[in-house]
């Protein structure tokens, strides 16, 4: 028995020894074939995008895949992770990153990526449990694939900021692991699915800025796992539904920029966790339900842009988290509560523009920690309490346009925490705290329009970082201190006082002042010479007042001074005859005072009203200002009428020849620019040219070359661009190829003739079209340069005045193309990638007509410049260019990128909500781009910024936003408002 067991033991052992190392075997052949697997799907991706900063270098087939950058492996040594974000790749999408088979987290976000994704409809079970997509410029719709149970994996899903179109999948409900769902950002179009409900896990829902609308789902309440909904910036209708006070986990409800309507519903005090409530810019109406008042985690409530109405209950004592309070721009009315003076965190109360009553809480500021309180525009009565600044950091303080009185509070002088003080509009009384002009941080300081009397040369100005100061409209009175001392001072209003003596000397130290108006007092004397120092100067103001002297002939160099009032004083002497020759000066008046001689021949007094300059002994020396009614000059000596006969002669003579001559030319070009064809293997090509010198440059085969080569510079929906060389010479060009040519109408190629012949300094030009005579192919063929850049590239490198040059050469191009060429020529999205600007900063738009390519050289479309109703695919006017022409005004101010808001703080999902938010609640120091006040590298000059003009920049950014075309402006008028901007004009917008 030994022996035949000891002999059966060997034969046993073999057999499963022979069996492990056929299986081992096979194991590493198949590891094998499954990573090469996994090399394949990963080059095949790498060979279909663009990588400029060569991140991928070193994805290569000879290398170990788990070293590979971006690339995480599991300890079996499979794939299982690919972070590739914001790493500038460019192309489309491949849809080989989905067949990974280990992936687990697969995230492209902030790229360049373009396109559809392309998923198989009858794909297996897909491992992936996170997938970022976000901000990116993928088209299309959204994968039906991505929301089936072949992702049913999925816990993270975030497809924000990109152009996907159409409507949210129904099946949306199928992912039944999901956690955080963001398709923000998209041109999302029809409802909510109430399937949506049926994401029970879900904690982070954002659908915000698309352009969804009717209700919100009734059923909301039952996704009880909610912590975070984003609603914001749709069109979204109806009441809130009352089941939304269901969501007990819920910590942040946003809603804002939408259509909704009716009362709060009661059921949102049921929301305890509830920490960030925003419901701004809706229609909410009736009041503010006493439930609301027992969320006493709140720390952030913004009701405001609403018609909410009744009282503002003294059970807001509750709220003893909430640092911020926004119920501005409703109707409620009674009192402020005056438990509010009991939250210690509240930092900022902003209640301004309602119909609220009463006195300032007297406590209000003793026990907070008040950073921000404005108040303004109510029928407030009563004096501003001492206890404002005792936490010791308010920085703002807006109180202007109620009915406070009494005298500025002593407490003010020693709140040295201030930086914005606006009083102007009240019935102020007494006189000026003597020590704040002392303070340190004060910037702007407005108390004009109140009672405030006394002399304000009898204290020391110590006001360094003062930039704006407005005394106007009170009863001051002796003499004008010689400095504010400030270096910093831009704007200066002393204005319709009491102010007597002479206009002080030191005034010419304010070399960063813009505007100086001391109009409406009893100055005499002269006007100082060294005013003409102060080359910044836009606003000079020295109406009625009892100056004497004649006019400083450096005032003609004054090189940006724009407004010039010198009326109604005592002055004498002839108007230099410089005065007006400066291109920025567009409005004099020197109207009642006692000046003789003839008016000077520059462009501001030829085209300058009777009115501005009534009153003096005035003579027409031109006899081309009959309508002023002014006397002729007397000549001193008559001309010689033979020698002007003989001139003449000459002149009519030489003007003969010329016209002759540039008649022969036209028609020899014109002849040369007829419609040439040549025949190809494909069949019949026609070439129209629109500039006679490219035309002896260009070939046909010149342009077919671009296309073949395929250096792409851009897509877009319905066209490619590609970069093309002459092969004579180096001449650049740019080759547009539309994708269905022989779908467009007649009348298409028609207006691109009439486009062909626009020629405008700041638009490019279109130079050329060839198409097949069949239809079949068709090109444009625009101007290109490498020498120019587009906006986008050189934003952060700008100073104000560039930037304030690039932005009146986009609204002269818009201007023409909207006044001058009639509807053909439509711009549907303007954005600083179809803006180039040359080395001398001369700005121009690449324009295609009927808006058919409003390309950019990044190969993409960036929604953040549509206009609200080109996202709804409906028609588009002239006033939804205006839209992207507000958001580009909005990014040359602040120097922030669209994609660079994000709604990460909560607050703000694109940048024209931000702009919003801050122009009324920020400081401007806070949303100015910090190289405006630091220059511009390449520029000589210093490049300190006037905050008045960067202010009203910003209104006129505004306006071009609103979600109303018919509130914007028009293109004459946005030209109008950015050339007067210095001149403190209003602009009325149509």
């Amino acid at each position: 028995m030994k022996l035949n067991m000891a002999k059966a033991a060997p034969t046993f052992s073999s057999k499963s020894l022979f069996m492990f190392i056929w299986l081992f075997m096979f194991m590493l052949n198949f590891k094998s074939l499954q990573g090469q697997e996994e090399v394949e799907l990963l080059l095949s991706f790498k060979a279909s995008i663009h990588d400029p900063l060569h991140f991928l270098s070193n994805w290569l087939n000879s290398s170990s895949i788990c070293k590979w950058h971006g690339i995480t492996c599991s300890n079996s040594s499979n794939v299982n992770s690919i972070m590739l974000s914001s790493k500038n790749i460019s192309g489309e999408i491949s849809s080989t990153m989905f067949q990974l088979p280990y992936v687990t987290n697969l995230d492209l976000s902030n790229n360049k990526l373009v396109g559809e994704i392309k998923l198989n409809p009858y794909s297996s079970l897909s491992p992936l449990r996170y997938l970022n997509l976000s901000n990116n410029n993928l088209t299309g719709f959204l994968p039906q694939t991505l929301f089936s149970v072949s992702f049913s994996n999925l816990e993270t899903l975030d497809l924000s900021n990109n152009m996907f179109s159409g409507v949210i999948p129904n099946q949306i409900g199928l992912l039944p692991r999901l956690k955080y769902l963001d398709i923000g950002g998209n041109v999302l179009v029809g409802k909510i699915p109430n399937s949506i409900t049926n994401l029970t896990t879900l904690q982070y829902l954002t659908l915000a800025s698309n352009q969804l609308v009717g209700e919100i789902p009734k059923d909301i309440g039952l996704m009880k796992s909610l912590k975070w909904i984003y609603f914001g910036y749709n069109n979204l209708s109806d009441e809130i539904p009352r089941s939304i006070g269901e969501l007990y986990s819920l910590n942040h409800l946003d809603l804002v920029y939408n259509n909704l309507t009716g009362p709060l519903p009661e059921s949102l005090g049921n929301l305890t966790h509830l920490q960030y409530l925003f419901l701004y810019q809706n229609k909410l109406s009736g009041p503010i339900p006493l439930s609301i008042y027992e969320l006493r985690n709140l720390v952030s409530l913004d009701l405001s842009y609403n018609s909410l109405s009744g009282e503002i209950s003294e059970l807001v004592i509750n709220l003893q988290r909430l640092e911020i309070l926004h119920l501005f721009s409703n109707s409620f009315t009674g009192k402020i509560p005056k438990s509010l003076t009991s939250l210690p965190r509240l930092q900022v109360l902003q209640l301004w523009s309602n119909k609220l009553i009463g006195e300032i809480p007297q406590e209000l500021g003793k026990h907070n920690n008040l950073t921000v309180l404005d108040l303004s525009s109510n029928n407030l009565i009563g004096k501003i309490p001492d206890s404002l600044c005792d936490s010791g950091i308010l920085f703002k303080l807006i109180l202007f346009s109620n009915a406070l009185e009494g005298e500025i509070p002593n407490s003010l002088s020693s709140c040295t925490s201030l930086g914005r003080v606006r009083l102007q509009d009240n019935k102020l009384s007494g006189s000026l705290p003597t020590d704040l002009t002392k303070l340190p941080h004060i910037y702007m300081l407005d108390i004009s329009g109140n009672k405030l009397y006394g002399r304000i040369d009898d204290r020391k100005w110590n006001m360094k970082a003062l930039q704006m100061l407005s005394l106007a409209n009170n009863n001051f009175s002796g003499n004008l201190p010689n400095t504010f001392g400030s270096a910093k001072l831009e704007d200066l209003d002393l204005s319709h006082n009491q102010f007597s003596g002479y206009i002080p000397h030191g005034f010419g130290s304010l070399s960063e002042v813009m505007q100086l108006k001391l109009s409406n007092n009893n100055l005499y004397g002269n006007i100082p010479e060294e005013l003409c120092l102060c080359k910044k100067l836009v606003v000079l103001d020295f109406s009625h007042n009892h100056l004497t002297g004649h006019i400083p002939v450096k005032l003609s160099e004054m090189p940006v001074l724009s407004l010039l009032d010198l009326s109604s004083n005592q002055l004498t002497g002839e108007i230099p005859k410089n005065l007006g020759s400066v291109e920025s000066l567009v409005q004099v008046n020197i109207s009642h005072n006692h000046f003789h001689g003839s008016l000077p021949s520059t462009e501001a007094f030829l085209a300058i009203n009777a009115s501005a300059i009534t009153g003096n002994n005035l003579c027409d020396s031109t006899s081309s200002s009959n309508s002023l009614h002014l006397p002729p000059c007397k000549k001193s000596n008559d001309q010689n009428p033979t020698w002007l006969f003989i001139l003449l002669c000459f002149i009519v003579g030489l003007v003969v020849l010329t016209v002759a001559y540039f008649l022969i030319a036209f028609v020899h070009r014109r002849h040369n620019l007829k419609v040439r064809r040549v025949e190809k293997e494909d069949g019949t090509w026609e070439i129209q040219f629109f500039d006679y010198k490219v035309s002896k440059m260009i070939t046909i085969e010149d342009v077919l070359s671009a296309t073949k080569e395929g250096k792409v510079i851009s897509k877009g929906r319905s066209w490619v661009s590609y970069e093309g060389k002459c092969s004579k010479n180096d001449m650049q060009f740019m080759v547009i190829e539309m994708s269905d040519p022989i779908s467009l109408p007649l009348s298409f190629w028609e207006e691109i003739m009439k486009f062909g012949k626009v020629k405008h300094p700041n638009i490019v030009n279109l130079i050329a079209t060839l198409s097949m005579s069949s239809g079949k192919r068709g090109f444009l063929v625009y101007e290109y340069s490498s020498k120019e850049k587009t906006l986008s590239d050189i934003l952060s490198s700008l100073s104000w005045e560039r930037r304030r040059k690039i932005a009146v050469g986009i609204a002269k191009a818009l201007k023409f193309l909207h006044c001058h060429c009639s509807s053909f020529v439509l711009i549907d999205e303007v954005s600083p990638e179809i803006v180039l600007v040359d080395t001398k900063g001369v700005p121009r738009l690449k324009v295609n007509p009927s808006g058919i390519a409003c390309m950019d050289f990044k190969g993409s479309i960036f929604s953040p410049y549509l206009a609200p109703e080109a996202r709804k695919m409906k028609e588009v006017t002239e006033k939804s260019a205006i839209y992207g022409f507000g958001v580009i005004l909005i990014e040359l101010l602040s120097g922030r990128r669209s994609m660079d808001i994000e709604a990460g703080n909560g607050m703000h999902q694109n940048i024209v909500e931000w702009a919003q938010y801050c122009y009324s609640d920020c400081d401007v120091d806070t949303w100015i781009d910090p190289m405006i006040k630091g220059g511009d590298a390449s520029s000589s000059s210093s490049s300190s910024t006037n905050q008045n003009d960067i202010v009203e920049t910003m209104n006129l950014a505004l306006h071009c936003t609103a979600t109303d075309p018919k509130a914007r402006p028009c293109a004459s008028e946005v030209l109008t408002a950015l050339v007067s901007v210095h001149t403190n004009t209003v602009p009325t917008f149509c």
